[in-house]
Formats: C-alpha cells, structure tokens, sequence
C-alpha cells in the first residue's frame, strides 16, 4: 500500500469500509456517538465518506483510516492513510 503524506491540520477519521465496487473508490461508513441534549442518552450517529484507494487494496468490513485532502471529484474529499485491519 502506498503511503499517503500530509501535512497540516486535518481530519483523521476511523471507520469501516461499506463500498469497494468503483475504481480506486471506497465508501467508508464512521459512527461517532453524540449526547442528545434533552435525554442526556447517547446517540449512535452514521456518516458515509467517499475515500481515494489508489491501489484498490481495501475491501467490504475492513476498518480503514482516512484523512481530509483536495476534492478529488464531486463527492470525493479523502485519502486511505492504512488499513487498520482486513475483514476475514
């Protein structure tokens, strides 16, 4: 896997990838929990990031890390940093 540098201060976001079917693509799913301001309950939050894979390494249920960058295409705005562990 090639190695993504960067610099600055930027998001480093950990999730599971959901999508691998487009071309140096994947679709990573992040839960994040937030308190609901009324219930003081935790709330399980779901959002869906579109990541650059230049070598087409990951697949459906790894966990990946990915971080912030330029917009590659219209919905694409982040970089595979690893893959942090491969689905069985």
């Amino acid at each position: 896997m090639a190695e993504f540098k960067y610099k600055g201060n930027r998001r480093v976001l950990t999730g599971l990838v959901i999508s691998d079917k487009a071309d140096k693509t994947i679709v990573v799913r992040v839960e994040t929990l937030v308190k609901h301001p009324l219930l003081k309950k935790y709330i399980r939050r779901r959002k869906k990031f579109m990541a650059h894979d230049p070598a087409n390494d990951c697949g459906i249920g790894d966990k990946v890390q990915i971080v912030e960058s330029r917009p590659m295409s219209r919905r694409k705005r982040w970089h595979l940093v690893q893959i942090l562990e491969k689905a069985i």
